[in-house]
């Protein structure tokens, strides 16, 4: 078994990540949680948009966090959506 990151989920929340290699007899995670790869496991996060105006959450594999909740298919970051960026303006003017 090869040691990996793993994110152990307690009632639908990532509650910790330990490096582990899947064998309970070398650990038993705690009851009732699930363990997931970290690596291999869909996510959504959020990503500055396309044209760069906002952030839209976007799939990724393995960008799993402790507070990130799962609906039972994907893990959901915990973050409050960022705010939107703000482009500077010009005036066609430059300085020397």
């Amino acid at each position: 078994m090869t040691t990996q990151n793993y994110l152990i989920i307690e009632n639908n929340v990532v509650t910790n990540i330990v490096v582990w290699n899947g064998n309970t007899q070398d650990w038993t995670p705690p009851a009732d949680s699930i363990q997931l790869i970290q690596d291999t496991t869909l996510t959504m996060v959020w990503k500055l948009s396309s044209d760069k105006t906002n952030y839209v959450l976007t799939e990724q594999l393995g960008g799993g966090a402790i507070g990130f909740t799962w609906d039972g298919s994907v893990l959901t970051t915990n973050e409050p959506q960022p705010a939107p960026i703000k482009q500077p303006t010009t005036s066609g003017t430059t300085t020397a």
